[in-house]
């Protein structure tokens, strides 16, 4: 069932895989065989553990002629009541904003676009309280960031914008995500860490990948399993998910959903 969002809830944007996942991308790694049918299977536990955890589900419309689709993540970048519209790097991904640009306008929400010839995408997007971490890599790119940090001033939002230089990662948040108190989980020689005021290093490379469900909550990768044992002696609470397809094509646990909690206060149109 499809879910929509009413009454100020948490929301979660989600996209089903396409049937030509297995042609999806891949950068940094070698490419393997998707079970596509084993991907659908997962992404319905993945959702479901959202729900489970409280989250309203809405989704946006499949692309099967997309096959990175799924990853809906580096589409849009959410920021209170502002939706930031991205140009992914990869000229292949760039037809997957046209779907997910009416869908965050009928929650409401104000929305700004990331223009030529800037590129940005979603997953190099780390928002650790007003600061917001931004990966300088082969996906984003120096006017990405600029456009990114004058849509922010122009909608009246106080954050500061901090380049994070990345190193043979797709992402930043391939390669760094924050608790819910703020320490940043890293990977070591994946990106400079000396940018973050607190982080804490972790010996399974899918352990630096979590998305924050509310209070305690982490959602976190089933191939991490000594990360997880560490965040719950921590005194945090991991949901842990298998997502092994889409690590195949350099997925991570954020890559499948965009949260959008309910807006703090409101974003004027920006200019840009």
């Amino acid at each position: 069932m499809i879910g929509t969002a009413t009454g100020g809830g948490r929301t979660a944007l989600v996209r089903r895989p396409s049937s030509r996942l297995a042609e999806g991308l891949v950068t940094y790694i070698d490419r393997r065989p998707v079970d596509v049918d084993l991907a659908h299977r997962q992404h319905g536990e993945y959702v479901a553990a959202l729900r489970a955890s409280g989250w309203t589900i809405r989704e946006v419309p499949p692309a099967e002629d997309r096959p990175d689709s799924v990853f809906v993540e580096d589409t849009v970048v959410i920021f209170d009541a502002l939706a930031v519209i991205t140009r992914p790097g990869a000229i292949e991904r760039r037809p997957e904003v046209d779907a997910v640009e009416p869908v965050v306008r009928d929650l409401g929400l104000t929305v700004a676009h990331i223009e030529a010839p800037g590129t940005l995408d979603g997953g190099d997007v780390l928002q650790v309280d007003s600061t917001v971490y931004v990966g300088r890599g082969g996906r984003t790119n120096a006017d990405g960031v600029r456009q990114l940090r004058r849509v922010l001033a122009d909608s009246g939002q106080d954050r500061r914008v901090v380049p994070v230089p990345l190193g043979p990662v797709l992402h930043l948040k391939a390669a760094a995500t924050a608790l819910p108190d703020g320490t940043v989980l890293a990977f070591p020689g994946l990106v400079e860490t000396a940018l973050f005021p607190e982080v804490r290093l972790v010996e399974e490379e899918p352990g630096c990948h979590v998305v924050l469900l509310g209070g305690d909550d982490v959602l976190i990768a089933a191939s991490a399993p000594k990360t997880a044992a560490q965040l719950n002696g921590l005194g945090f609470s991991p949901v842990v998910v298998d997502i092994s397809e889409y690590e195949k094509l350099e997925g991570c646990i954020t890559c499948l959903s965009v949260l959008l909690p309910p807006p703090a206060r409101s974003a004027p149109s920006p200019t840009t």
